[in-house]
């Protein structure tokens, strides 16, 4: 209240002298009054009102608080975190992928800069008798006996980014880098653009709100999807049930992004919030999932077909597998979503606290699989912060076939992590429809920034694979890889993850049935 009042008596008393000054000696004085006098109107009104308590006992001075406040993150970021400090990635992995995009130098100098003796310090076991890999198109063939269109797919894709939630010029420049590097695109449940055929191959999303296969009900229209999954560059669909950002409920389009056209695209009103429901209408058990994900194979000419989700309750996992033996029907895929969420908006409960983990969530659906004798018909494809060669082979060693990079491929394509791709005002244009911004991101130069951080990364994962004698992905092993799991013990992924059922060899080869 004193400090109030000493604010306002400070602001009448510059008013009433600028008021003396200009009736006593000149008119021109009661310029000034430009700024006080607002000043005063301001701090009179903030006085009064109640919304806000902060600005009615600092009636102009408070606004610095919500001032500092609002350029905290960008503070933090540039003048106060460590190389290593920063969530959800620190300043060292964002450079990793800047400099792989420019195809800049990479290296670092006068050793690690992470302590390899913290609790969760992760590494790898090299040889002394390093192999070289010719190849460096790394790639695992997608669909078992009931496709007739099996898709060689990279092990380092883009993972599910819709129009809508990403600008045109992004859609765009990633399609473009899929294309000149010849690895895959997914669409993100949004639909197909125009925006997403510029050359590269697509894996189409469906999710529950069926966009660009929807009928006015929001229903599966047969038809639609039809005429969409038979074009030549949809290689693999992908049924959505959930991902890590928010298992169990449903994708959020913000009103201020969905824009005419976006919404023409997705069939749904424009301007308006679009939540898409967090179930599908198509199917409402196991066996009717499987059911379903044969008539869409068979109604796009026998692509590949799977399914992405994050691991929730297990039982249902479970279940699913029964499905697939009673119905004798087999998806040629699974896409595995960890908790640690990805660029989608979410109630931050969901972010955090709903979902299991992209390791135990990998290594839990690698061990079914397997025990059911089913493997050898999937393909797993992960997606939770891939950015390096050495993510890439890690899940791999837990049983992954395949990768999804989103937030990588939004650096590449010069992301700064503003933290803001829920609020249209991405500041670099990768996470907005508005026209002031996306037009800053040039397609040209960026889908060139996505290709080379492909092939760099690509390139990476071969290198680590030659150190460790890993002659091809079916050597990458999960015995091969340490984790620091306390202050003495240091145990290896196959310890950690694979005790119980004996030694994972790897995620390719053929299982045996195993009983519960």
């Amino acid at each position: 209240m004193a400090l109030r009042k000493l604010i306002l008596g400070t602001i009448v008393l510059i008013n009433l002298i600028i008021v003396s000054f200009g009736i006593i000696f000149t008119p021109s004085w009661f310029w000034l009054l430009l700024v006080p006098f607002p000043l005063l109107i301001l701090a009179v009104i903030n006085s009064t009102q109640t919304k806000h308590a902060i600005l009615r006992n600092y009636p102009v001075v408070g606004y610095f608080r919500f001032f500092f406040e609002s350029i905290r993150p960008e503070m933090r970021q540039y003048f106060w975190e460590s190389d290593t400090d920063g969530r959800p990635f620190n300043r060292r992995q964002r450079s990793i992928v800047y400099q792989r995009a420019k195809n800049e130098r990479e290296t670092v100098a006068f050793g690690m800069q992470s302590d390899p003796q913290a609790i969760g310090n992760e590494w790898v076991a090299h040889s002394v008798f390093p192999c070289h890999i010719e190849n460096h198109d790394l790639r695992t063939t997608v669909g078992n006996h009931l496709c007739k269109q099996p898709y060689s797919l990279s092990v380092f894709n883009i993972s599910a980014m819709s129009y809508g939630a990403l600008s045109k010029t992004a859609i765009r420049a990633l399609n473009k880098g899929a294309a000149l590097q010849n690895f895959a695109h997914n669409t993100g449940e949004g639909g197909i653009s125009p925006y997403h055929i510029s050359g590269g191959d697509l894996i189409w999303q469906i999710g529950t709100g069926y966009f660009g296969c929807r009928n006015e009900m929001g229903m599966f229209d047969a038809e639609l999807f039809t005429e969409k999954a038979t074009r030549p560059y949809v290689k693999m669909i992908e049924i959505k049930l959930s991902q890590g950002a928010k298992p169990g409920h449903g994708g959020i389009l913000p009103a201020a992004k969905n824009t005419p056209e976006v919404a023409a695209i997705r069939h749904v009103v424009p301007g308006t919030d679009v939540m898409s429901p967090p179930a599908h209408s198509a199917f409402r058990s196991a066996e009717e999932m499987m059911h379903f994900i044969q008539q869409l194979r068979e109604l796009s000419g026998y692509k590949p077909v799977g399914f992405k989700m994050c691991i929730g309750d297990k039982q249902e996992f479970i279940d699913i597998c029964n499905a697939m033996l009673s119905t004798q029907i087999f998806p040629d895929f699974i896409a595995i979503d960890g908790s640690e969420g990805g660029t989608g908006a979410a109630p931050l409960e969901f972010t955090d606290n709903l979902g299991m983990p992209l390791y135990d969530a990998l290594t839990f659906v690698t061990t079914t699989l397997i025990k059911f004798g089913v493997k050898k018909h999937i393909k797993l494809i992960v997606s939770s912060r891939i950015i390096t060669g050495f993510d890439l082979l890690k899940v791999i060693a837990l049983g992954a076939d395949a990768c999804y990079s989103a937030r990588g491929m939004m650096f590449a394509l010069g992301c700064i992590q503003a933290l803001k791709c829920n609020e249209d005002v991405c500041p670099v244009g990768v996470a907005t429809q508005r026209p002031q911004l996306y037009k800053a991101l040039d397609v040209q130069d960026k889908y060139v920034r996505v290709a080379q951080f492909h092939r760099n990364t690509l390139r990476a994962t071969v290198e680590i694979m030659e150190a460790c004698g890993f002659k091809t992905l079916d050597d990458v092993s999960a015995d091969k890889f340490f984790r620091k799991v306390d202050t003495i013990n240091t145990l290896s992924f196959q310890d950690i993850y694979f005790r119980d059922t004996g030694k994972l060899v790897n995620s390719h080869s053929a299982f045996e049935a195993q009983e519960f």
